[in-house]
């Protein structure tokens, strides 16, 4: 059996965005589309990562690339097959490049080998399928030692890198140290933000093209009320009886699901009652997200401002044995459930760590499209981040939103515009004022919801992150 496998897509036609942005944005990417087809001539463009599931970049490819299906394009996406210590040694990096030491472990020749060993049996795989002319995007650290193999095969390569960070910390210089010799030929690299560019990588040949989200997916799709309600209710996230509201969810085919699984909920006591004020953040397993420091940042809350209320806090991430490429998640969780258990039980009745199961994606993506709905606040409260996704769909619902003042996350809010920002990640006491003032002031979360929405509108959206892809792309081709 090939290592490398290839995902399914749909094709979807980039019409739905006629009367979501603007119309000028919508000609232009037809056109810059329409140009894409005419250089490729029949030729493919594909994507290549490590995961069709779970995390920001898998969400991206799936609706892009049926975009670009739904325009003519031969979009294809392959995804890599690794051994735990692969993924562990790309962990290792991932952390390093957002200049943290992660499991500490050294990036030295026998994690070369290691990396090499597993990527080589892809590569050949992956020979069989493309050809001399197609363009290939590689994603990640996963993916960047492919790149001189399918040079040399005739393919017009480009990596996009998705994390990084702005400072050039001793960890940061050992990943780029691991990671330069595979990428340092490749004719064009895809950055989130210039920011993190690295010096050995700042030749000219690095660009910047900020992430997206699918207005249109299961996470994002509009939801009225009583599907809101009736989902978080089926899914054990509020107290039920979910009521005679539908459960549904639009799939990537157009046909209609329903939530019928339920979340492994770590609580004290009861779910929270329907109407109580939700705190929530949304995010994988992951140190750099900081869940712990959430958790103080609402007892500061609790304790200053909403002592006898009924606010709560939800702490939601994926079911850990859903998300192959991320062995550390699991671990992450288990220590984040000893730190919960550890505060006093008036704090810990108010807080949930919500497991939402990943048997299904799409169901999945609705669980969280109705938790960020039904949120009064969506914190992300990151140590470092790439960009942050999670903070663009809460966005897009019009939730007010609290953030770090790090990476791409200072990149969608503008303080006191789009949202409220963390100058220091891990000041707590600066989360509870900010959770204090946006709950104690409905007109300002009103206000700063609204602007966030038409922030995303206008930024942060398929349509624009695809031509952008496509018109790098034709600078190469042309």
């Amino acid at each position: 059996m090939s290592p490398l496998s290839q995902v399914d897509l749909r094709s979807y036609s980039l019409e739905r965005f006629r009367e979501v942005v603007a119309p000028p944005d919508y000609e232009r990417a037809l056109g810059v589309l329409e140009r894409s087809r005419e250089l490729l001539g029949g030729r493919t463009v594909w994507h290549v990562n490590s995961t069709a599931e779970g995390g920001g970049v898998a969400e991206m490819l799936r609706s892009l690339l049926a975009y670009a299906r739904g325009t003519g394009i031969d979009a294809r996406w392959a995804v890599i097959e690794g051994e735990p210590e692969f993924f562990r040694i790309t962990k290792r990096l991932h952390h390093a490049l957002h200049g943290s030491t992660g499991d500490g472990s050294p990036l030295g020749a026998q994690a070369a080998r290691a990396y090499g060993d597993v990527l080589t049996p892809n590569i050949e795989a992956f020979l069989e399928d493309v050809r001399p002319g197609d363009a290939v995007f590689l994603h990640d650290p996963q993916t960047a030692g492919m790149a001189p193999a399918l040079m040399a095969h005739g393919v017009t390569v480009i990596w996009r890198c998705h994390i990084g960070t702005e400072d050039l910390t001793p960890e940061a210089e050992g990943g780029w140290s691991f990671l330069a010799p595979h990428v340092r030929d490749v004719p064009l690299r895809i950055f989130s933000r210039q920011a993190y560019v690295p010096p050995v990588l700042d030749d000219g040949r690095s660009v910047v093209v900020q992430p997206s989200i699918d207005a249109f997916s299961a996470k994002n799709e509009e939801q009225a009320e009583d599907v809101t309600r009736a989902i978080l209710a089926q899914s054990g996230l509020i107290k039920g009886p979910a009521g005679d509201g539908p459960r549904s969810f639009t799939r990537e085919d157009g046909t209609t699901g329903s939530v019928e699984r339920q979340a492994s909920v770590l609580r004290e006591g009861d779910a929270p009652d329907r109407d109580d004020p939700l705190i929530v953040q949304v995010s994988r397993w992951d140190p750099l997200k900081d869940h712990g420091g959430v958790m103080r940042g609402f007892a500061s809350f609790v304790e200053r401002c909403d002592p006898d209320g009924p606010s709560q806090l939800v702490l939601a991430g994926p079911d850990v044995s859903g998300v192959t490429d991320d062995p550390e998640g699991g671990i992450v969780l288990e220590e984040l459930k000893a730190e919960w258990a550890a505060f006093p039980e008036h704090l810990r009745g108010r807080m949930h760590l919500a497991s939402l199961p990943m048997d299904d994606v799409a169901e999945n993506a609705a669980m969280v499209n109705a938790l960020q709905r039904h949120a009064s606040v969506i914190v992300q409260k990151s140590l470092r981040e790439g960009f942050g996704l999670t903070l663009t769909e809460a966005m897009w619902k019009s939730r007010p939103v609290i953030a770090s003042r790090v990476g791409g996350l200072q990149d969608q809010v503008v303080h006191e515009e789009d949202g409220l920002l963390l100058d220091n990640p891990a000041d707590v006491e600066a989360l509870g004022d900010a959770l204090c003032r946006v709950m104690d002031d409905e007109e300002l979360a009103a206000e700063l919801g609204a602007n966030a929405k038409e922030r995303v509108r206008a930024d942060f959206l398929g349509i624009r992150h695809l031509a952008q892809y496509h018109d790098l792309l034709n600078g190469l081709l042309a």
